[in-house]
């Protein structure tokens, strides 16, 4: 992939415009979890130690087009981000046809991008309005790369000049050593509650990897697969074709879907649900599979620890719930003890990561969801290819 970077650019006397994701959960005027933010940092401090005038936009929720309200205003994360550059941060509302200053060194937040019209369907004359404010484009909301928005695709292709920012940077280094030419063996573990909605991502992914470890709601339909009784447990029948299929094309290039041989179930989802311990072939009529069994994390904890590459999306049981959290655990734990590159996102899967506590020790966490997955599909991302067109003009 071929990108201007931003870290390249004199950015000294320059109007920078800066796409970042500051979609943060916020409640009662306060942001309540702030690792977009955090992430989101890096970028605006380069711009703003290079002497830059640094306007900063970002999408919050869902707002309607042409509708400002307090519930969508980038006025908490305007405060977060004033609180730690210890200085006032200006929040400038009906921002889109300019008529504001900037001094250089200074940093303002122009609102939710979103509430502008033409934001969504990429309107042409909004991305002109968006590339007027700037000298230069810094994409660095990787986590709306998948959306070719007026902020995200057409302010690119109109601005002097477009750079990905910091961020943006490292979420496609590290998806390219993950995806691109990654070490072998290739690991990837894909969980969540229906093969459908995972389908495109374990179809791109079983052409690409050494063992396909699938987990979570998904594993029911390998288990029904492969002639298990599943009892009561989410399962989605009509993909058991399919999943035979995956399991077919793999083997015949040597490759695996690792099965499960011992499974946690219940009787109902409930926090005070007893765990009990069954083969996978002995699972009962009126039982639910909520985690994957000892045998099976640990045989899938050796696979990851003799792994080059591991990419980690979504968990392997239902470990909101301790009693069903083992076989999550145990594949964290691998992870992070892993010489392995290791690459995860998805919220689940940060949501495991922290539970566990092995943030530091994953080698790239993304802080996508969408975007990471269409990535891992092999979907070509309208922002990149935005970058990528205007690295060769």
């Amino acid at each position: 992939m071929a990108f201007i970077k931003m870290t390249d650019l004199d950015l000294k006397g320059k109007r920078v415009l800066i796409r970042s994701d500051l979609n943060v959960p916020v409640k009662e005027g306060k942001v309540t979890s702030d690792a977009r933010i955090t992430a989101s940092m890096a970028t605006i401090e380069h711009a703003l130690n290079a002497g830059a005038k640094v306007m900063v936009t970002s999408h919050l929720g869902r707002p309607t087009e042409g509708e400002w309200s307090e519930e969508v205003s980038l006025k908490p994360i305007a405060d977060n981000i004033a609180t730690r550059l210890a200085k006032p941060v200006r929040l400038i509302k009906d921002w889109a046809e300019g008529g504001f200053e900037v001094a250089e060194g200074e940093l303002v937040i122009l609102e939710n991008c979103r509430v502008n019209k033409g934001e969504k369907k990429n309107n042409e004359a909004t991305a002109k309005q968006y590339a007027a404010l700037c000298d230069v484009f810094v994409m660095d909301a990787f986590g709306t790369a998948h959306r070719a928005e007026a902020s995200t695709y057409g302010v690119g292709m109109y601005a002097p000049i477009a750079a990905a920012g910091i961020l943006m940077t490292e979420e496609l280094d590290a998806l390219a050593k993950a995806l691109a030419n990654p070490a072998r063996p290739m690991v990837a573990i894909v969980g969540g509650s229906k093969v459908s909605t995972k389908l495109t991502v374990l179809e791109a992914l079983s052409e690409k990897v050494d063992q396909l470890v699938v987990g979570g709601g998904i594993a029911n339909t390998f288990l029904k697969t492969v002639g298990n009784n599943i009892g009561k447990s989410l399962c989605e029948a009509d993909l058991v074709p399919t999943a035979q299929a995956l399991m077919e094309k793999m083997s015949a290039r040597g490759a695996s879907i690792p099965i499960a041989t011992d499974v946690v179930v219940g009787k109902q989802f409930d926090a005070n649900e007893p765990a009990v311990l069954k083969a996978a072939n002995a699972v009962a009529d009126d039982e639910m599979i909520f985690d994957i069994g000892p045998q099976s994390a640990q045989e899938l904890a050796d696979i990851i620890m003799q792994a080059g590459t591991v990419v980690w999306n979504g968990p392997v049981g239902v470990f909101e719930f301790d009693q069903f959290g083992e076989g999550t655990k145990t594949i964290a734990m691998a992870i992070a003890n892993t010489k392995a590159f290791t690459l995860a996102g998805g919220g689940d899967t940060i949501a495991a990561i922290q539970k566990y506590d092995i943030y530091d020790q994953v080698s790239y966490i993304s802080t996508a969801g969408g975007a990471f997955l269409e990535y891992l599909e092999g979907k070509t991302l309208p922002a990149v290819e935005m970058l990528e067109k205007r690295a060769q003009v």
